[in-house]
């Protein structure tokens, strides 16, 4: 009995505390993001005027709500959905699809003020700012996406399945 014991603990992996070199690059990474921020906060006041500060604070906001509701929903229950259609896929087949929704919902963000700018009918004073037919690019885009997002799971699959692993978790 003592035997059993033991030799299930020898299988199971111990978490070990991170090392010198992970701290280390995780110390540098908070660094390097504290950092910038307090460069982005040092350009913003610098440039902007104050009555434009409420603006980008609605903006930020805004990003961040629908970060939070709209994109972080559906990347994860896109990942649920796909675990659970048929077989279970590989976590690399389901990295790609949510990288590809995540690509894809930031350029909608982006790409989205051009449209609602082009659709509300004023011309701008310069014909050059918006030129070209954003909602049709942006309809090409996810197209793209989505057939690249499904050749490289597909890639992916099938090299998996050559080299004998099961492509399934």
């Amino acid at each position: 009995m003592n035997q059993v014991s033991t030799a299930s603990v020898a299988l199971t992996p111990e978490r070990a505390a991170p090392g010198r070199g992970m701290r280390v690059a995780r110390a540098t990474l908070v660094l390097l993001g504290a950092a910038g921020l307090a460069w982005g906060a040092w350009v913003m006041v610098d440039t902007v005027r104050i009555a434009r500060l409420p603006g980008v604070a609605l903006w930020v906001g805004a990003a961040i709500l629908v970060h939070d509701a709209v994109i972080a929903p559906v990347v994860f229950f896109g990942g649920v959905l796909l675990r659970r259609a048929g077989r279970r896929l590989a976590g690399t087949v389901v990295a790609v699809l949510q990288g590809a929704i995540v690509l894809g919902s930031i350029m909608t963000l982006i790409v989205v003020p051009e449209i609602v700018a082009q659709t509300q009918g004023r011309a701008p004073e310069n014909p050059t700012v918006l030129p070209l037919d954003y909602g049709t690019n942006l309809a090409v885009f996810w197209v793209v996406i989505a057939v690249l997002g499904t050749a490289a799971s597909a890639a992916l699959y099938a090299r998996a399945s050559r080299a004998g692993r099961r492509p399934s978790r």
